[in-house]
């Protein structure tokens, strides 16, 4: 007998369809397993129970799957990659109660699963026969029009990939047409259930989105989409920056650009040099990734005859890219890889997206194009309009580009493009690493990566940063050849074609670093206190380190439409305070706005977030939310003996580190200070520091003020360089005030886990570095093998410089002395 699976988004509900059909079976009936809602009782689905459902109920006469609506359906699929069994299994479109009614009488007659299938998915028949006869709902009143709404987008990268992706999902469900126009822009989108549509919108944070809908189900559909917008689609606090299209259209085959000569990297001025976007050094034979496909000609048209054969065979290559994607996804089990898991998952929507199938069919029928050529220009166009907007939205861009080429590969019979398949070690050379091949590359033997194109903050760089890979952005790319020896210099940003056998036995060496023994010092025993990141469940990777220079506390706020009480932020803090118990852990307070807005704090929309109210500006607006805060850190610290100091974040000038101290003293903290992210507070720390006990620069945001440059924004990459003198030199500012006045001056941004650099900050006056955990070992290395004053003259010298990578020279030479 078959086994049955009920995948929904809620369990009673599941529970109840499964209820009501046992009543209709006499005697023993197949086994059933719910995959239904969430851990914590919330509405949602999990690929995960769905495996573990279908390997429970497990038959050799195979498995048949319900869902109920949107998500549902992809959790399904990726279920079915995770599960152990081999049994078959049928995911079907049947209703859930009429359907799971007739399933289960046929499956307890013995009936095999198709037919079992076959029952559940005709179980509307007699419903349908029945109402057609209805004259009530012939009556054009039957597709009701619902009043427009009126939504404000929250999501701080505006309708991206992703929350894009969760609401065609999710209004695909509804027997409703939903349209969406953006009040900002006038981009109407006729069928929000199109992800490709949706995307196309231009909705930025804070745009005015109206909705109408038409259909029997307009109602719960509208509905559905007020609470994923108020929800921000489960995405509220990340640190996802960009801002979206603006309009979009069918491309003209006769005027359409085509979208490879737009996708390749702007030339790099006179001298450019590489930029360095993930630290290491590594040596290996040059493996290009295969050429993308190549533009199909515009000059082939198909003779009426054969247009609608070839039309028809868009529809299967588009599914099977789906399919490999959704594969693909489903391997990332990892932890690490959760992000790519979610940019692959978006992708495989945007490849079942049927108005890409219905627009590129179109170009076939009508104009008789061959189907690469119309799958080409469709998803061409589509690149060419995100790639233009910048922001997140440019990144989405190599999605759909890569998208693109898988197609029109399938569509060729060809394989699709990917990772070289290789068992020895080799550095990869790529124009645009697409997400779905950046997602795998942890899999293979690549020792180091070389793009022509990228910036230190794309998925590219934090993917290979967390493999460890040595990674640089070379303008010169393209003169490099497969099979050609080159050293990589992640740390430099050099790409050295046929180096010297001094230099490759140098760079290969890879002497072995001593791991941390939890003490930080120069080689003549100056202390260094090498400090970790933390936010949350990654605390027990971090206790290695003497204690947390930064403990981001955002992850308590997150996803809740209300401030979370005492109660449930002292839970939080102490799981991190007892990994760390009697050790000093450094919480930075509720750093909300900007690239992280939260719901309940949610104020009058900005033109320019990243200068408006964020971080300790917002706790000035919610004086409530920081005392309630604070409250809840002083409990824990207590209730798990941590030595707990605390700092406000964005403060910039000395009055406001004051406020922060006075709020903080009644609760009894061993230290309250503040970060310095500006440059107002890093002119004026000698102010600062005589208001607080200590504080802590944070370099990701002092680089983006200091240089007016959006860290986000790959082309500006160079300005944000932690490196840049002008921030060195604002480094500097602070050590020295924080000596004058004996007190410590912590720097918690990237910059701290560079190995090259930490000495250079050493020498500016910082006395303790934070940084993810993963560098602490290199970092204390690089420390110990220099001598303070060694650190004092690099210092002195890169801050010197004209430039980034002159600082780099010039502090170089110091350490070999």
């Amino acid at each position: 007998m078959i086994g049955i699976v009920i995948v929904s988004h809620s369990a009673p509900l599941a529970a109840a369809a499964l209820e009501l059909a046992k009543q209709m079976v006499h005697g023993d009936g197949p086994r059933v397993a719910l995959a239904a809602g969430t851990a914590d009782g919330g509405l949602g689905t999990d690929a995960t129970r769905v495996a573990a459902a279908v390997d429970e109920v497990a038959s050799p006469d195979g498995v048949l799957v319900f869902v109920d609506l949107g998500s549902a359906v992809m959790s399904a699929e990726l279920g079915l990659e995770l599960r152990e069994s081999d049994t078959p299994v049928h995911v079907t479109s049947a209703p859930l109660v009429e359907g799971l009614i007739a399933a289960l009488v046929a499956a307890a007659g013995g009936a095999p699963l198709e037919a079992v299938a076959a029952e559940a998915r005709a179980s509307l028949a007699s419903k349908e026969s029945h109402l057609e006869q209805d004259p009530v709902i012939e009556e054009p009143a039957g597709r009701l029009e619902t009043t427009a709404r009126l939504l404000t987008l929250p999501n701080p990268a505006g309708l991206h990939a992703r929350p894009a992706a969760t609401l065609a999902a999710e209004l695909a469900g509804f027997d409703a047409t939903v349209r969406l126009t953006n009040r900002r822009t006038g981009a109407v989108v006729a069928d929000a259930s199109s992800m490709s549509s949706l995307l196309t919108l231009g909705a930025r944070q804070g745009d005015e989105i109206e909705a109408s809908a038409e259909g029997t189900d307009a109602a719960a559909a509208l509905a559905r989409l007020e609470s994923l917008v108020a929800d921000g689609f489960g995405e509220l606090g990340s640190a996802l920056n960009g801002d979206g299209p603006v309009g979009y259209r069918a491309p003209d085959p006769e005027r359409a650009v085509p979208a490879r000569r737009r996708a390749e990297p702007e030339p790099a001025p006179a001298g450019a040099i590489g930029l360095p976007i993930s630290p290491g050094t590594a040596v290996g034979p040059v493996v290009r990734m295969p050429e993308p496909s190549a533009e199909p000609p515009a000059e082939t048209t198909l003779p009426e005859s054969e247009r609608a054969a070839a039309a028809a065979s868009l529809a299967p290559a588009f599914a099977a890219v789906h399919e490999s994607l959704t594969r693909r996804a489903a391997r990332l089990v990892d932890e690490r890889f959760r992000d790519a898991r979610a940019v692959l998952a978006a992708t495989a929507v945007l490849a079942e997206d049927p108005a890409l199938v219905a627009e590129a069919s179109e170009l076939v029928t009508r104009l008789g194009a061959p189907p690469d050529r119309a799958a080409w220009l469709v998803l061409g166009a589509l690149a060419e309009l995100l790639a233009t907007q910048g922001g997140a939205m440019a990144e989405r861009a190599a999605d759909v580009r890569d998208l693109r080429c898988r197609v029109v590969a399938r569509l060729r019979g060809e394989s699709e493009p990917g990772l070289p398949d290789r068992a020895e070690p080799f550095v990869l050379v790529v124009d645009e690493l697409a997400p779905a091949d950046a997602a795998l590359l942890g899999t293979t033997p690549c020792v180091a990566l070389v793009t022509a194109s990228g910036a230190p903050t794309s998925h590219t760089a934090i993917l290979a940063r967390s493999l460890g890979l040595p990674a640089v952005v070379w303008p010169d790319a393209r003169e490099l050849r497969d099979g050609d020896t080159v050293l990589v210099d992640g740390t430099r940003g050099d790409v050295i074609a046929a180096p010297s056998p001094e230099r490759i036995a140098q760079a290969s060496a890879h002497p072995e670093v001593a791991p941390f023994d939890g003490t930080g010092r120069t080689a003549d025993g100056r202390r260094v206190e090498l400090l970790a990141n933390v936010s949350g469940g990654d605390a027990a990777a971090a206790t290695r380190a003497e204690g947390v220079g930064l403990f981001r506390t955002e992850f308590v706020f997150l996803d809740r439409h209300e401030a979370p009480s005492i109660a449930d932020q002292t839970a939080a803090y102490r799981e991190v305070f007892a990994a760390f118990r009697g050790r000093r852990v450094v919480v930075r307070t509720l750093d909300a706005g900007s690239d992280k807005p939260l719901a309940f704090l949610a104020g009058p929309r900005e033109q320019n977030p990243a200068l408006g109210v964020r971080g300790y500006r917002t706790a000035r607006a919610h004086r409530e939310v920081l005392d309630t805060q604070l409250a809840a850190i002083a409990a824990a610290a207590q209730a798990e003996q941590t030595d707990a100091w605390v700092m406000a974040p964005m403060v910039a000038t000395a009055a406001e580190a004051r406020e922060f101290a006075a709020a903080c003293r009644p609760h009894g903290f061993a230290a309250v200070g503040v970060m310095i992210e500006t440059p107002s507070a890093a002119l004026c720390a000698a102010e600062l520091v005589r208001e607080v006990d200590f504080v802590s620069l944070g370099t990701n945001d002092l680089a983006q003020y200091a240089m007016a440059a959006d860290r986000q924004l790959a082309p500006l990459a160079e300005l944000t360089d932690a490196w840049q003198p002008a921030v060195l030199r604002l480094i500097r500012l602070v050590g020295e005030a924080g000596a004058a006045a004996g007190k410590p001056v912590g720097l918690c941004g990237e910059a701290a886990g560079d190995p090259a650099l930490a000495p250079v900050l050493v020498g500016l006056g910082v006395t303790s570095l934070s940084m993810a955990p993963r560098a602490l070992d290199e970092v204390a290395a690089a420390l110990r093998a220099v001598s303070f004053e060694q650190c004092v003259a690099a210092g002195a010298a890169a801050a010197a410089a004209p430039g980034p990578r002159e600082a780099r020279a010039a502090a170089a030479p110091v350490f070999s002395r």
